[in-house]
Order: structure tokens, then C-alpha cells, then sequence
């Protein structure tokens, strides 16, 4: 017996408001499925969330509306147009506000509380947040500079990514390039409590960062992190802002084809490039990093089997990067064991959060004699 369940309108018209209106659009034909990476590594229907939504039938109590990670590689094949990423979020905004948490996404509280205190996720002092530059001389951005560098909170405060900061800082120093950072007065993007529902908190983070910026007389904004530029870029014009963006990677190409950067040394290593998602999928960006790689004599460019806009996510977007994954569903430990089976030296990649879940795949496979990890600046601020 098929037991018939009525829709619940109330809870339509909330999912509606909280903006998943592009649920009825979808037709149930399960190509969203079929190019999840939750599906390589335990069964997740994204189909089945959709269906639900359109009916009012979703429980915002378990964990299965936490999961995307908003890749994008679902929204690239959907014939209808139905914004998995958008309903996602709204269906969090829902969760988030009734307060309910599942007890993997609880963390998404504590990293709550630290931007809303600190300005960062970590709850680092706001004060320590320029620490990673001490000694090297970075001045404070200051009117008429040529460009302002936002490291964003990943390399202000973690102990691993501040050496790609500081890798950064050379860098620019070494090209002639007149720059500056904000430090205390930096704001973490917003990005990804954006993406767990919390839509009051990222106003408030932008509407700061957007007040510094303006009073500071930002023009040109450098970020090391694909999430701070998807959200600068493309987000932060919703408040009547237009700044120029420019990532790491597509600056460091740039510097290299104008020759303010001389790369005078040999990196002979194989090495596999690994496209973030919210670098490529989200903003086109494939061409830049790799033609960075390609300019450093000796490295030898090694390609994933899914690459490109079929690149494989590392699992930590769409505010994943605060949540609990058990060990065997980490799609970054499908990724490394990839790149160690191809012969890779050096699995390198441009954004904070793959290295962070990287850098964890390599304890939990035990393969730290076996591969390194880097971001693109540490291999070339090496051979420069």
C-alpha cells in the first residue's frame, strides 16, 4: 500500500521565503546524483532532498541538508535550472533559524561565535590577525597603494597556511609590487557562514569589510582564498560595490608575462594540480595557475582524471570546512590516493581549505614521506 502524504503548505511557503522557489522545477531525472562526490563515497540523493523540499516534506533535524559542500558540479548538468546550491542554503537558513543543529554541524556554532566576537572563524584575537607578517616588513594599506592584499582568516591564523602568507608577502616584495593589508581591521569574507544560513551574520562581515574598503580607498583587492574572491566578486556587488578582484594565481601569471617576477631556478618534481571549485567551477579560473606551473623549468605538470570543470571537490565548501566528516567519507583522501597512484611528488593547489583537508588526508593515509602539498605561491616563491 502506497501511503499518500499531503503537502505541507506552511512549510512550502517557508522554504519559499527562505528562497528554494526553483524546487518545482525540478523533474526528478537524477543527473544531480549521479555527479555528487558524496556518491563515491556513501549514498547521498540530492534528488530526493529536491522532491522533498518541493512537497514540504523536508527534516531539517538530520544531517543530509548539511552535506553539500556547493561544488557546483550539480548545477553545471541540471536541465532545469532548479539552484541546488540556493535551496540548499535556504533549507539552512530554515535549520538555522529554529536553531536546530545536528551534532556533526554544532562546530558551525562555535566558528559562529568567533566571527561574530573576532571577525574569524577561529576565534583568534582580532589583534593577532596581521602576526603572520611580523618581520617581514608588510606595511598598512594606505590610499593610492597599488593593490590591498586580504590574506583572509585561513592564512591569518592557522599555523600551516601562514607560510603560504608569508610565501605571498615575498613574493610581491620581490616583484616591486606597492602593496599593503589591512590587518586588524580585516573581516573574515563571509563566505562560507553565507553558505551554512546564517545571512544576517555574512551582511554584517561584508557590510564592515565593505565600509573599510570604501573608507581606505580600496580599488584593487588581492586574495589568496577562491572562497574571499567568488564572494568579492560576485557577491559583495549585491550592496551597490564594485572592486576589482584578482587571485593569487591569476596574478602571479600576470607578473611572470609583464617580467617583474625572473624564475631562476630548476623545481624538478612531478607535480599534480588539483582545481578548487570555487576557483574553477565557480569562476573559470584554469588557465592562470597552470600557466604558472608550466613557466618553472624542471616541474613536470601532471593532470587528475577529473580535472577542469569535472574537478572533484575536497569536501570542505559550503561551510563543510567547520563540520564533522568521518574519516572514509572524505572525498580528499579519493584525491591524494589518486595523485600517489600516478607517481605525483607534490599535489599543489591554490585554496586554503584543500590544503587544510589535504594536509589532513595525508596523516590519515599515512603518506607524508610520500607526497607533499602546497599552495602554488610556496612553489614559486622556491625557484624565484
Amino acid at each position: 500500500m502506497v501511503e499518500t502524504v499531503a503537502p505541507f503548505k506552511e512549510v512550502i511557503d517557508e522554504i519559499k521565503e527562505n528562497g528554494a522557489e526553483a524546487v518545482k522545477f525540478c523533474y526528478q531525472c537524477g543527473k544531480c546524483d549521479t555527479v555528487c562526490p558524496w556518491n563515491k563515497v556513501r549514498r547521498f540523493s540530492m534528488r530526493k532532498l529536491i522532491r522533498e523540499a518541493a512537497f514540504g516534506l523536508i527534516e531539517i533535524e538530520t544531517e543530509e541538508i548539511w552535506r553539500c559542500t556547493t561544488c557546483g558540479k550539480c548545477p553545471q548538468k541540471c536541465p532545469r535550472d532548479v539552484k541546488q546550491i540556493n535551496n540548499m542554503i535556504a533549507l539552512r537558513k530554515l535549520a538555522t533559524g529554529y536553531g536546530v543543529f545536528p551534532a556533526a554541524v554544532k562546530p558551525v556554532r562555535t566558528a559562529s561565535a568567533g566571527l561574530t566576537a573576532e571577525g574569524n572563524p577561529f576565534g583568534g584575537e582580532r589583534s593577532k590577525r596581521a602576526e603572520w607578517a611580523e618581520g617581514l616588513a608588510v606595511k598598512t594599506f594606505t590610499e593610492g597603494m597599488e593593490v590591498l592584499y586580504f590574506p583572509g582568516c585561513y592564512l591569518s591564523y592557522d599555523p600551516r597556511l601562514k607560510k603560504v602568507a608569508v610565501s605571498t608577502a615575498k613574493i610581491l616584495k620581490k616583484a616591486g609590487v606597492d602593496f599593503g593589508i589591512l590587518g586588524s581591521k580585516e573581516n573574515c569574507c563571509g563566505e562560507s557562514i553565507r553558505k551554512t544560513g546564517n545571512e544576517a551574520l555574512f551582511k554584517r562581515l561584508a557590510r564592515e569589510n565593505i565600509k573599510t574598503f570604501i573608507d581606505k580607498g580600496v580599488k584593487k583587492i588581492l586574495v589568496s582564498s577562491p572562497h574571499c574572491y567568488h564572494t568579492f566578486k560576485n557577491e559583495y556587488p549585491e550592496f551597490n560595490v564594485n572592486f576589482e578582484i584578482v587571485h593569487i594565481s591569476q596574478y602571479l601569471f600576470e607578473l611572470i608575462n609583464e617580467g617583474r617576477l625572473q624564475i631562476s631556478k630548476d623545481y624538478v618534481k612531478k607535480v599534480i594540480y588539483h582545481d578548487p571549485c570555487y576557483l574553477g567551477r565557480h569562476n573559470g579560473i584554469y588557465d592562470e595557475p597552470r600557466g604558472v606551473l608550466n613557466k618553472i623549468p624542471g616541474l613536470e605538470l601532471m593532470e587528475m582524471s577529473e580535472s577542469r570543470q569535472e574537478s572533484l571537490c575536497c569536501g570542505m565548501g559550503g561551510g563543510r570546512i567547520w563540520m564533522e566528516t568521518p574519516k572514509s567519507e572524505r572525498f580528499s583522501n579519493l584525491r591524494l590516493e589518486e595523485a600517489i597512484g600516478v607517481g605525483a611528488e607534490v599535489l599543489v593547489t591554490s585554496c586554503p581549505y584543500c590544503i587544510t583537508n589535504f594536509e589532513d588526508s595525508r596523516l590519515v593515509l599515512n603518506c607524508e614521506e610520500v607526497i607533499q602539498v602546497k599552495d602554488i605561491t610556496e612553489i614559486l616563491e622556491e625557484v624565484i
